[in-house]
């Protein structure tokens, strides 16, 4: 889950790979590195980030001291194989400083091959499964860069995406992937950008390659050429990106994450844009047939994705009438899962490159099922993979912590609930017109949300000054509470657990003591007696009880210490608001606590490995 960017044309190569670098940041921060081809060889700075002082403001400090050139590669890194240190910074090199390599994945057989090349004479200056990529590829060279490459991907086992570059060939740059994103920008003038993610080079231009699996390019003389892995060539054509630039900064805001949850309500109306028609129908834009016969849906994903699919299967059995579960991508590879072809898999994930869900994705389509992917990424891995895509259209998501990536995940949940729902005849006309109409009235309650930080700041001053805070829900209330907790350690590094309020009794009031801040989600009418109860519980240890409600619990001011009243919302759809002001609460309390709020300790963007 690192950054790759790579350059080759007729401007200035390094300020170029930097911005890229910077762009990229998301997907791994703690060291970075530039190399450059010079007709000395190649010539390379980088460094692993200092106390407080991130590995790109290290570097940008260095860049002065590379000389000019118009091809070089760049790598942001979040460490997997070897500690963040300078000498484990990408780029790697061989022994002779002429071949050079940035990756991005696992080489899961590279201690048989570090262990070959050692006793070949190889002499590894990292710790790094990547490094032997560059030693690799000095070994089979034999006058064809791409040639080689293509030698040193038969040896390699894993997941990669890979560019390269040679002293020995000014201005060619080769890549590979497998498993593991990359793209190619058309700059002008005959000039190529190479990248992890479209972000790197919106700024340079709107149209991409995207590499399958098993393809390599070959950048060189102002050309392009794609083939497979053996050689045969490929013919691609470039994706038109219509993303605003802008998008992708920061456009005013201090840091990513309050932008894009400021951005929310506008993901929320792109989301739903052309899903229903004038007559209320919802047209999901996928075959009639793929949905017919299924008997089951099983929801897999992790992290914030899943506390997505809990909310979906929620719906899908209390709407449709299907039986569903959601599964942790990670874990359901692993238990032999009992799918076929009358279950629907649905795979969820902001990148559509989550390394398990991809796995559990490829394990559902062995089985037979239908797979269903919800990504935020056109062009990703589980777009491609999968038999149909439902996009979140939320726009890029910086952020290490998911905040519209996750609402919208939650709009299509309801969406596809409803069309199962309406299709099968479980859910009459009027009701549905009905949550349609509201959930189109989201975005606007949400505004209204976002127009009271001040309320939630309040809030999140008292947590902040926390070693420890529970979040407690019953229902769908619980689904949010997890990600509200999530949201909270992730960024404010305090520990936060959530729990089916229910259980509190059984164990988890050892832990309530004086002033500990337990955040109460109450909107689920049915159970705002039960949650009431497990509130005066909290209340009668001593612990602060901080409560999201609806305005129809007005009875709640009198138990909880604090309460924010939510716009009106139906049980259903109180998720997609709920969710925000816990958002609102994680983001305001790390940065009382002087956090990277954007860029949380050992956390990165999109994960690419197991």
């Amino acid at each position: 889950m690192c950054g790759i960017v790579g350059y080759t044309g007729s401007r200035p190569a390094g300020p170029l790979l930097f911005d890229g670098l910077q762009k990229l940041e998301y997907r791994g921060y703690d060291s970075a590195g530039i190399a450059l081809l010079t007709p000395e060889g190649v010539q390379t700075v980088k460094n692993a980030g200092q106390k407080d002082v991130m590995a790109l403001e290290v570097l940008a400090g260095k860049i002065s001291l590379l000389p000019e050139s118009v091809t070089g590669i760049g790598h942001t890194r979040w460490a997997t194989h070897g500690r963040p240190t300078d000498a484990n910074a990408h780029p790697h090199s061989d022994g002779s400083g002429e071949f050079a390599a940035v990756h991005n994945g696992i080489i899961e057989n590279y201690m048989v091959l570090r262990e070959r090349l050692q006793s070949e004479g190889c002499v590894f200056r990292s710790e790094t499964d990547s490094e032997v990529i560059a030693h690799l590829l000095a070994r089979h060279y034999s006058g064809d860069l791409a040639e080689a490459l293509r030698l040193v991907l038969a040896e390699i086992e894993g997941s990669f995406a890979i560019v390269a570059m040679s002293s020995r060939h000014p201005g060619q740059l080769v890549a590979a992937r497998q498993n593991v994103p990359l793209i190619v920008g058309a700059g002008a003038e005959n000039e190529f950008f190479i990248a992890s993610d479209i972000p790197a080079v919106l700024k340079e231009t709107r149209d991409v390659y995207v590499l399958e699996d098993g393809e390599m390019a070959v950048v060189a003389g102002g050309k392009i050429s794609f083939s497979d892995f053996a050689g045969t060539p490929r013919a691609k054509t470039t994706m038109r990106v219509t993303w605003d630039a802008v998008a992708a900064e920061k456009a005013g805001y201090e840091h990513f994450m309050l932008k894009e949850i400021d951005e929310q309500p506008r993901a929320l109306r792109d989301t739903l844009y052309g899903r229903v028609d004038k007559s209320g129908a919802i047209n999901l834009g996928i075959r009639a047939e793929f949905f017919s016969g299924v008997s089951r849906v099983v929801l897999v994903a992790c992290g914030t994705a899943y506390h997505a699919g809990l909310i979906g299967r929620e719906l899908l059995e209390r709407w449709a009438r299907i039986p569903a579960e959601t599964a942790i991508a990670s874990e359901f590879r692993y238990r032999r899962p009992l799918v076929d072809e009358r279950t629907l898999v649905v795979a969820v994930s902001q990148s559509g490159e989550t390394a398990d869900t991809l796995a559990a994705l490829r394990e559902a389509r062995k089985s037979g099922a239908r797979v269903l992917a919800v990504t935020n990424v056109v062009g990703s891995t589980a777009a491609r993979e999968a038999d149909e895509v439902l996009f979140t259209w939320a726009g890029p998501e910086i952020a290490v912590a998911s905040t519209k990536a996750y609402t919208t995940q939650l709009e299509i949940m309801v969406l596809l609930a409803l069309f199962l729902a309406t299709d099968r005849g479980r859910l009459g006309r009027e009701d549905c017109a009905s949550i349609l109409a509201e959930l189109k009235a989201l975005p606007a309650k949400i505004e209204e949300i976002l127009a009271r930080k001040a309320e939630l700041q309040r809030i999140a001053a008292y947590v902040s000054k926390a070693d420890s805070a529970f979040f407690i829900g019953r229902g769908l209330d619980w689904a949010v509470a997890l990600e509200g907790a999530l949201k909270l350690k992730e960024i404010s590094y305090i520990h936060a657990e959530a729990y089916a309020a229910g259980e509190l009794k059984h164990g988890t009031l050892a832990l309530i003591t004086a002033d500990t801040p337990v955040l109460a989600v109450v909107t689920q009418k049915a159970l705002y007696e039960k949650t009431l109860s497990n509130v005066e519980e909290v209340k009668a240890r001593e612990g602060r009880v901080l409560a999201i409600a609806r305005p129809d619990n007005k009875g709640l001011a009198a138990s909880a210490d604090e309460v924010f009243w939510l716009p009106e919302v139906s049980d259903a759809l109180a998720p997609i608001v709920t969710i925000v002001p816990l958002q609102i609460i994680a983001y305001y309390a790390a940065v009382q606590r002087g956090n990277h709020v954007d860029k949380p300790r050992n956390l990165a963007k999109t994960v690419t490995t197991e």
